[in-house]
């Protein structure tokens, strides 16, 4: 098996069109798969946020 062919499968599963995958730079392909890496939330952050707002009722 090729070592593209994952890359290749994930591109389509993205929605880009095989010739579309191969005009991408390496660092457009990056930027599409790479995950951010922002911190996890905690559970008393969470809590933090819900308390800060809450959920309201929606106006009939």
């Amino acid at each position: 098996m090729s070592a593209w062919a994952e890359p290749l499968r994930l591109a389509v599963r993205l929605g880009l069109a095989p010739e579309a995958f191969w005009r991408l730079s390496l660092n457009e392909w990056r930027a599409l798969t790479e995950a951010p890496s922002a911190p996890v939330l905690s559970r008393a952050d969470f809590a933090s946020l819900i308390a800060r707002y809450p959920d309201k009722e929606p106006v009939p």
